[in-house]
């Protein structure tokens, strides 16, 4: 939850277990969901999907959260506009920066950074045993997750892929909360993206407790390209969005990775604190693309790191360190 700051950004970071979705978050609903409203209505209430498009297309891509997604919406108070909302189907349109790789040393990892604006960020660490797994990741609108791991070891998390386009199709985070509740494997997760429609250009890394990994490119107007790339930035195949590639260093951004990857034998400890630095570590929160966190996933632990300038909070899949981390954004990260 962000608070307003006149030195800087600053934004407050809650982790919190709920095996069973209930009063815990219903009250994170109620604290978050007049500014969703406001997003989500930002175009008119006739710019989105029926109630009752959002609940077909779950039932034929993702018939096991249907149940999951019925419970959420008894407790946001079953009201048409909250529904459509939390199917995430056809949302407004919405894109960040972020960065993210593999590190297939010793004992392989995920590491990201989240580059948003704090303004639209939830800061909830949430962690659920909705149907048979825990999941844990960071939620976005309080359902989806822009990163996460379950306790079978499967890591996923999300970047912009630098595209315009916008069609039919989930919200990202959803297909992120989808894969982690119902895949145990890289090639389960492989099948879900390949068949649940992405509503924007994004690409998703997963990993899996025995290291096999993908990227996989998705966008509305083609198929879903599954990769063997360690490294996800801000564009796809190639560069299509030239403006967006400059503003946000997609490129430099992506090779600074790679070079490290393929040039560098360095611990998994050195890596990480890469995206702690530019170029991977951005202060632009005035235009939106400032590192709100950095993740880190080690599938075969079952462990996660939050990481801010100064700060590590561990926490477990099954066993979060519950509680609530102020963090105050630096101006500048040298």
């Amino acid at each position: 939850m962000l608070n307003p700051d006149p030195a800087g950004a600053s934004l407050s970071f809650e982790a919190i277990t709920e095996e069973k979705a209930g009063e815990q978050w219903r009250s994170l609903f109620d604290r978050h969901w007049p500014a969703y409203k406001r997003w989500f209505l930002s175009e008119g209430i006739e710019a989105r999907q029926t109630y009752l498009a959002g609940y077909r297309a779950l039932k034929k891509y993702m018939p096991e959260l249907v149940p999951t997604y019925e419970k959420l919406v008894e407790l946001a108070g079953g009201g048409d506009t909250a529904a459509r909302f939390l199917s995430f189907y056809c949302p407004p349109a919405y894109m960040s920066g972020c960065s993210q790789a593999i590190w297939s040393g010793d004992e392989p990892l995920l590491v990201r950074n989240y580059d948003y604006s704090p303004a639209l960020c939830d800061g909830v660490i949430l962690s659920t045993r909705w149907n048979k797994r825990w999941v844990t990741g960071m939620t976005d609108g309080l359902f989806g997750l822009v990163d996460g791991m379950n306790d079978s070891g499967l890591a996923v998390s999300l970047t912009f892929g630098g595209r315009t386009i916008a069609g039919h199709g989930f919200g990202v985070p959803l297909i992120i909360r989808y894969i982690l509740e119902v895949c145990g494997s890289a090639r389960e997760a492989a099948r879900v993206l390949k068949r649940v429609p992405c509503h924007m250009a994004y690409n998703v890394t997963v990993i899996d407790k025995a290291g096999k990994y993908f990227t996989a490119y998705l966008s509305p107007d083609r198929k879903t390209i599954i990769t063997d790339a360690r490294v996800a930035t801000n564009h796809q195949t190639h560069v299509e969005w030239h403006r967006h590639a400059r503003a946000t260093a997609t490129v430099e951004r992506e090779r600074f990775l790679l070079q490290r990857l393929a040039l560098h034998d360095e611990p998994a400890d050195r890596f990480i604190r890469a995206f702690e630095k530019p170029p991977l570590y951005s202060t632009a929160f005035d235009r939106g693309f400032g590192t709100i966190y950095t993740s880190v996933y080690w599938p075969a632990r079952g462990e996660i790191e939050y990481r801010w300038p100064g700060v590590i909070w561990h926490h477990e899949v099954a066993k979060l360190d519950e509680g609530v981390h102020h963090i105050r954004y630096p101006a500048q990260v040298i």
